[in-house]
């Protein structure tokens, strides 16, 4: 037998004082809530209530164990409370990682303004290029660029995360604008990479179906995009990062968009949340407002 069950029954049975009333009250037998209650006793190992054919009364461990009984109970409605209130209204702090410039320049401002919307809410915001185990450091909602093959996850599709190649007006008024991929050769490319720098890098462009592929090289390299950006816009050479993020700097006048004709690398971006039984109020909320900002169907 289920032991909070049966002590919910002897709370019952010693409130109303016998078991024909508990059975009316709690839908059973009056032979089940005997059996609820001699569970317990048996489990104890002593008698909980003094019972005759005309009365029954508690013993004195019966009325210890009827008091924590008692807040016992109400503790877990309570408990079963607040699981229900965070299940229908978002509350409480939701642990959240994304890829660093993804994060840095989209996804924390999406923050703000989600956190406008739902006052009970604290975002906790990790943000990392490396491979993340949402299970084993105990993120409950994550952004990840590229495929997503988990079965422990459920992933739903966002937008595309498109790079495309910009530089500055001073820049190319300088050294020119270059026409192919290959002319990128003979510029300063601003390279985002980890490690040495005689480590290549190729950045990849597609034209009516054929794909080109040139080595990019110059003299500023950063495992940090923004470094490269800022790099870009003060004319230090050609950055290769994402769409969402340079068409605020074209529109404003500091970068060009250098090839516009070929298409830049993209690879396809998930929202994804562990695998399981029915998400709570918050990662619901939150998995909606991102898709609603940033999925496949959201205005550009």
């Amino acid at each position: 037998m289920d032991r909070l069950s049966s002590m919910a029954v002897f709370v019952k049975a010693s409130d109303l004082g016998s078991f024909a009333a508990t059975a009316e009250a709690m839908g059973m037998s009056p032979q089940m809530v005997a059996k609820h209650v001699v569970f317990l006793e048996d489990r104890l190992g002593t008698a909980l209530l003094h019972r005759t054919t005309r009365r029954q009364s508690l013993t004195d461990v019966g009325r210890a164990f009827y008091d924590r009984c008692k807040q016992l109970l109400s503790d877990v409605e309570a408990a079963e409370s607040i699981a229900h209130d965070m299940r229908s209204q978002p509350k409480g702090v939701l642990r959240v990682n994304a890829p660093v410039t993804f994060g840095s320049y989209s996804l924390a401002p999406f923050v703000t303004r989600y956190l406008d919307r739902y006052p009970g809410m604290q975002i906790d915001l990790t943000l990392n290029d490396r491979f993340v185990d949402p299970l084993e450091e105990g993120f409950e909602v994550m952004v990840r660029i590229g495929e997503v093959d988990d079965p422990s996850l459920v992933a739903l599709p966002l937008t595309p995360y498109r790079l495309i190649v910009c530089a500055s007006p001073d820049y190319l008024l300088r050294r020119g604008s270059p026409r192919t991929p290959s002319d990128l050769e003979q510029h300063d490319c601003l390279v985002y990479g980890e490690g040495p720098s005689s480590i290549p890098c190729r950045w990849q462009f597609t034209r009516w179906g054929k794909t080109e592929e040139v080595g990019a090289a110059g003299r500023i390299r950063s495992n940090d995009w923004k470094a490269l950006l800022h790099a870009a816009i003060a004319g230090y050479g050609i950055t290769l990062g994402p769409e969402t993020v340079l068409n605020a700097e074209i529109s404003a006048g500091r970068l060009v968009q250098v090839l516009p004709d070929h298409e830049g690398p993209f690879r396809p971006m998930h929202v994804v949340y562990p695998f399981g039984r029915r998400p709570t109020a918050k990662v619901q909320s939150f998995v909606e407002a991102l898709i609603d900002e940033f999925g496949p169907d959201a205005p550009k």
